[in-house]
């Protein structure tokens, strides 16, 4: 079992190694093709990844393979840190800082609104920051999802567009707030009341330009925060699954880490008994 830990350790890190140079090679197609700002965001967080990804793999390999106990003990320190911070740090955090929910009923529509105010203050604070904001917003136009919603033939007809179900950022972004009660024209263009307007400040960031549309809006805000609250769910459930693995593969990393030991001392105490032989032979 012993030797067997170190292919086992030698192996996942080769995989890893594999995995490091598809991330960089997506980071680094970020950075050559990238146009966008969002493109240019994303781009060093993924080389960062991958070259962090890249560096633990050869210290893991190196370490398990070659015997290099150094190596196998930074990539078991590393990868400690890692478990604990997905574990008492990622996972509470994504858990508790998204437990709100912001989603509310619209009588006749077969979609929700969206209010920033229901969500957390933390997160409400990291959508209202400018150079945030500004990159999310990006992110948004560049998917084009409230060019697709225009562009489907079954929104002709208000009445249609009304029982569509709408995703939170489509609502929150393409469509000005249910209670502003403007007049609908498409699902992007809508005729606002000559009387007074509602005194929500979504009502009158509102505007009719198709790059402007409700992006600025605290409804969209708050949809990309339900967003954001949808995916941080699903990435608390995959990282207590990541949990479990790197527990197990760092228990697999002691096991060969104690291996490297035994041996080298093994090998130490083979060269001292040969050594006092040869004195013996001198004898």
């Amino acid at each position: 079992m012993a030797r067997a830990s170190n292919k086992i350790i030698a192996f996942i890190n080769f995989l890893s190694f594999l995995l490091s140079l598809w991330i960089l090679r997506q980071g680094i197609w970020l950075a050559d093709r990238g146009t966008t700002d969002c493109e240019q965001f994303l781009q060093w967080p993924v080389i960062g990844l991958g070259a962090f990804v890249m560096v633990l793999s050869v210290a893991g390999f190196v370490g398990a393979c070659f015997r290099v106990s150094w190596a196998l003990s930074l990539y078991l320190v590393i990868l400690l840190s890692i478990t604990l911070l997905l574990l008492t740090g990622f996972i509470v955090f994504a858990l508790t800082v998204t437990a709100k929910d912001g989603g509310k009923s619209v009588e006749g529509r077969g979609y929700e609104d969206y209010t920033l105010g229901d969500y957390s203050k933390w997160l409400q604070d990291q959508v209202e920051k400018r150079s945030n904001w500004n990159r999310i917003k990006s992110c948004i136009q560049d998917a084009h999802v409230c060019r697709s919603l225009a562009e489907d033939e079954i929104n002709d007809v208000a009445e249609q567009f009304y029982k569509t179900h709408l995703s939170p950022i489509q609502s929150g972004c393409c469509k000005p707030p249910t209670l502003c009660k403007f007049k609908y024209i498409n699902a992007t263009m809508w005729e606002k009341n000559h009387g007074p307007i509602h005194t929500d400040p979504d009502c009158k960031t509102w505007s009719n330009m198709q790059d402007e549309l409700c992006y600025d809006c605290k409804s969209c805000k708050a949809g990309v925060v339900t967003n954001l609250k949808s995916d941080w769910h699903k990435l608390a459930i995959f990282a207590i699954t990541i949990t479990v693995a790197l527990i197990a593969i760092y228990s697999t990393g002691c096991s060969a880490c104690i291996n490297n030991k035994r041996e080298k001392e093994f090998e130490y105490g083979v060269y001292r008994m040969a050594k006092l032989g040869y004195l013996f032979d001198l004898v």
